[in-house]
């Protein structure tokens, strides 16, 4: 029988498909890739895979006070490692939902990557720990299993 007071972490709630840009990549186009991808932000990786920042729609508008912009040189503007904001809180894969939980209520954040052995295998958003919720509550009234109800909800959240 499942433990119904199992706590569920990071590595159980945590989104694996994620968009990531380079640091090289052209601000516009890494602009482009958020917009067109629906997105407010996503992890900077560099070519072996470790988070070295994470670039936002806040940081993207920074590209209006640059002086190429004005100048008629958007192409000019720079790439993604002058706008984005530096890696910040990071948390690991066995990091359980309730600290997760703190990081969202204490700090202005939507998602915290998550890594194991120096690089990024996940994030973790403010809706993944609420479908986590979702799962513990379901799992402790011995509806389901958290991994059946993880699957239902993500699949439910892509429609």
């Amino acid at each position: 029988m499942a433990d119904i007071h199992r706590i569920l972490t990071a590595g159980d709630i945590m989104a694996t498909s994620l968009i990531t840009l380079g640091p090289d990549m052209s601000i516009f186009q890494a602009i482009r890739v958020l917009v067109g991808r629906s997105i407010s932000g996503a992890p900077v990786v560099d070519e072996d895979g470790a988070m070295i920042g994470v670039l936002s729609e806040l940081d993207c508008l920074r590209v209006l006070s640059s002086d190429e912009f004005y100048a008629g040189h958007q192409e000019e503007a720079g790439t993604v490692k002058h706008f984005m904001t530096g890696a910040g809180q990071t948390i690991p894969t066995d990091l359980g939902i309730y600290a997760i939980a703190h990081y969202f209520l204490t700090l202005p954040i939507r998602r915290l990557p998550v890594i194991e052995n120096g690089r990024l295998v996940g994030q973790v958003s403010r809706r993944d720990v609420l479908v986590g919720i979702e799962a513990m509550v379901k799992q402790r009234a011995g509806t389901s299993r958290p991994a059946d109800l993880l699957e239902i909800a993500r699949s439910w959240s892509a429609l």
